[in-house]
């Protein structure tokens, strides 16, 4: 398997993993958070959650997603569509 072949694997997992922990965390409605407050439990840097974030809020059709507000660092907006 070539490098771009397993970065793009790696990428859609971490992908997956984080969409997954939001839709469990949003089921019951709102969620706000910071990247680097959930960094730890989904196993992404904040930086990777943060570019993530916007790829999910164009792609995900099951959970709305935005930037709620900038104050420090981007506190995120999500839940169920």
């Amino acid at each position: 398997m070539s490098t771009t072949q397993s970065t793009g694997v790696d990428a859609d997992a971490k992908e997956q993993r984080l969409k997954t922990y939001l839709e469990r965390n949003a089921a019951d409605g709102e969620l706000y958070f910071k990247s680097k407050f959930i960094a730890d439990e989904v196993g992404l840097s904040p930086k990777e959650i943060g570019a993530l974030m916007c790829k999910l809020s164009d792609a995900a059709t099951d959970l709305e997603i935005e930037k709620w507000s900038y104050t420090s660092a981007t506190t995120w907006r999500v839940e169920p569509a």
